[in-house]
């Protein structure tokens, strides 16, 4: 900790640099992703089997254009890594080998994947194929024609799932058969449920020899329609969805298993209610059974239970996990590599996010990591199945660093020697790792890690994309609440900072679950310049990370729980206290921005403490959490109809006469997520109370603006804040 705040600091204090160039509000958030975006090595990876690995080069300062193959040099254990990249596949060579297998060749080199098979993946002409590269002979792994279908996954048996006309189809060769035939808009198959909650991203889990397809089925016929209007047909045409809201009836899911070998289908014996959440699905090693973590709709009381895939009978619960408030199982049951009898847990039980040891019969065997901080992503075993490689917090809330820990001693080893934000790729064998990072001074930089030494060596580093930009200090620091709690914040300082002059404030917040804004990471964890972008036309940019946010332990989190907003807020007035105290922030001319439910809490800000703020822009705003979707929304708040006085304080509404000062709503017209019932509503009560607010859409567009329409979007914010703080 104490390095990270010296860098920190360093970083705070250093002088704007020396150059004249003015972002673009283009430059800040279009390019931001392409041209200005920090260089990398594209599609960098290590190649299958060893601790070779591979990245594409366009042939710029004089490399060789196509695939370079980098290896380690390792003189002894204390000598020093060196390194040694030599070409490995140009565009010539791989069409060479594509005409061999009489097959259609490139005019530019594919993105290829080396790390998966000792085939090369690639897609070619519309199909999925692998490229052997010592016989150039070809297969299909996923044929053109099922390429263009929904939910596509392929096996490590050949097989292939896939969904057309809304049912599920299984293809092996020439053959498809059609598994289902009851799917509609109803009942779906083989798509992510629950709204992508629980971790969950797909619906389709083929079993470890590939011949076994787990599949979710979810019955949405209970769930009312929810209207989205496409506004690009003449006339406009209705687009239902199914938006269950909280306190009404939720779609009800099963799980089914396929057989690919005696062709049989049948359903796990879930059992009731059946609105129950069934996530987190895993196959046991010997592919004999299913684990499903149950969790209960109120979402305090979670089972992990396992299912036999021959019968779909209940075998039994593993082990049961309750909180007062929520439990939110994210991550399946990871069997540790070699051994079926084990497997890795996480859970947030102690306060904490941390890795726990299970026997097969759910007994716990130890817990393998402790602290106040969180493991934040597993990256699997090494080859001698001794040690668990994982990224936490345990440096700081603000840095995720790689470690390793040993399963029978507990002893963890740091493995990635620099403060900032890692992330980890682990070769095959588990002997080498591709550490990846950016910190506040530096904007990418990738070591190659040895796991058994935790030697590394450096194989690039980005140059600052905007570093002909002229740029006012950022810094990130913390500041305690009067009640002692440290929260982090994030200051851009104008070009030219005169701490005798007072500056006009921007203030950027989100304040709810699973989002964190401020990071030890390059730009302080911004993904985009527009802070920068503001910082440079003479404005304090503020951002804060209030209680609510990620990687500050469950406490933290869960002090939102039946009543959001109260702490946020609570926190956004001690942070308006800071700045006052700065002496060169000039907080009668502030502005406040938020999307989602950084939306809301604009919003309810802007309401429940009127006049601080000058302007407000909320972005796709919760007006009610009554309208939102019941996954989320009741984790947290529980259901209306048991938290009626939590729900009544968030009907912003209700308290639309309070608002002081200028107060822009803006929605995308297609927006699934926070549906835009929301703004209307409030749109709609601010004129029954002669109040005059702001409103600005974006059709085409749906809970976030994309694409070149988002340098649109906040030429619009940053219009608004300026026009009402000049003044």
């Amino acid at each position: 900790m104490k390095r990270l705040m010296l860098l920190l600091m360093i970083t705070a204090v250093s002088p704007a640099i020396a150059q004249t160039k003015m972002l673009t509000i283009e430059d800040a958030m279009v390019k931001n992703r392409t041209t200005l975006a920090p260089a990398t090595l594209k599609q960098l990876q290590f190649i299958y089997g060893s601790e070779d690995y591979v990245f594409l080069s366009d042939g710029s300062a004089g490399k060789f254009n196509g695939w370079i193959k980098g290896s380690l040099n390792k003189a002894g254990k204390k000598a020093s890594l060196t390194q040694n990249e030599i070409p490995f596949l140009s565009l010539l060579s791989l069409n060479e080998k594509l005409k061999l297998a009489s097959r259609d060749t490139f005019t530019s080199m594919p993105a290829i994947r080396f790390d998966q098979s000792a085939d090369w993946i690639m897609m070619l002409k519309g199909e999925k194929i692998a490229l052997d590269p010592k016989t150039n002979k070809v297969r299909v792994i996923i044929p053109k024609a099922i390429a263009s279908r929904q939910h596509v996954e392929e096996s490590s048996a050949g097989y292939i799932a896939y969904v057309q006309d809304h049912d599920l189809y299984i293809s092996n060769d020439d053959q498809q058969i059609k598994i289902t035939n009851d799917g509609s808009e109803n009942i779906v198959y083989a798509s992510s449920v629950h709204r992508d909650e629980f971790g969950i991203s797909k619906g389709t889990f083929w079993s470890n020899n590939g011949k076994l397809l787990a599949f979710y089925r979810m019955d949405q016929t209970m769930v009312k329609d929810y209207p989205i209007i496409d506004w690009t047909q003449t006339p406009a045409k209705n687009v239902n969805i199914k938006y269950p809201m909280a306190g009404d009836s939720s779609h009800q899911v099963t799980v089914g298993i396929y057989n690919t070998q005696n062709k049989q289908l049948l359903y796990l014996k879930t059992g009731e209610p059946v609105d129950q959440y069934l996530t987190n699905i895993a196959w046991s090693p010997d592919d004999k059974y299913v684990f499903i973590a149950v969790l209960n709709r109120a979402q305090n009381h979670m089972k992990l239970n396992q299912y036999d895939a021959a019968t779909g009978a209940f075998v039994k619960t593993l082990f049961e996990e309750k909180d007062d408030r929520y439990v939110e199982p994210l991550n399946p049951m990871l069997f540790v590599k070699n051994n079926p009898s084990q497997f890795i847990w996480q859970s947030r039980r102690d306060g904490w996010n941390h890795l726990y040891l299970y026997n097969i019969n759910g007994q716990l065997i130890k817990q393998l990591t402790k602290g106040d901080w969180e493991v934040t992503d597993v990256k699997g075993f090494d080859a001698a199945n001794e040690h668990l490689f994982y990224i936490s917090t345990q440096e700081s809330p603000i840095t995720k660093n790689i470690y390793k820990v040993n399963l029978k001693t507990n002893v963890i080893t740091t493995l990635s020697a620099a403060d900032g934000v890692h992330n980890a790729v682990l070769s095959t064998t588990g002997k080498t790792l591709i550490d990846t990072y950016s910190n506040t001074s530096q904007p990418r930089s990738i070591n190659i890690v040895e796991t058994t030494t935790a030697r590394s060596l450096n194989i690039f580093n980005a140059d600052d994309p905007l570093k002909e930009y002229s740029r006012g200090a950022m810094s990130v620091f913390t500041f305690n609440t009067s009640d002692g709690l440290p929260l982090y914040g994030r200051l851009y300082k104008p070009v030219d900072f005169d701490s005798t002059r007072k500056y006009p404030v921007i203030v950027y917040w989100y304040g709810g679950p699973h989002a964190q804004m401020i990071t030890a990471g390059y730009n302080g964890g911004a993904g985009d310049y527009w802070f920068q972008y503001m910082a440079e036309r003479g404005y304090l940019v503020f951002s804060i990370d209030t209680r609510g946010s990620s990687n500050r332990g469950k406490a933290f989190e869960q002090s939102i729980f039946r009543k959001h907003g109260e702490a946020q807020m609570n926190d956004m007035m001690q942070a308006i206290n800071y700045l006052a105290r700065l002496g060169y922030a000039d907080t009668s001319r502030m502005g406040l921005f938020g999307w989602s439910y950084g939306g809301f809490m604009t919003t309810n800000f802007m309401l429940s403490h009127p006049g601080i703020f000058k302007a407000a822009v909320a972005g796709g705003p919760v007006i009610d959490w009554r309208y939102y979707e019941i996954m989320y929304g009741e984790r947290y708040m529980d259901t209306p109809q048991e938290n009626p006085e939590g729900y009544a304080a968030t009907d912003l509404t209700k308290k639309v006469g309070n608002l002081k000062g200028k107060l822009l709503l803006i929605h995308g017209l297609q927006d699934p997520v926070v549906v835009q019932q929301h703004s209307v509503r409030f749109v709609r009560a601010a004129i029954d109370k002669g109040v005059q607010v702001d409103y600005m859409i974006y059709p085409g567009h749906e809970h976030n603006v994309t694409g070149k329409d988002r340098a649109h979007l906040y030429q619009k914010v940053t219009d608004y804040l300026v026009e009402y703080l000049s003044k």
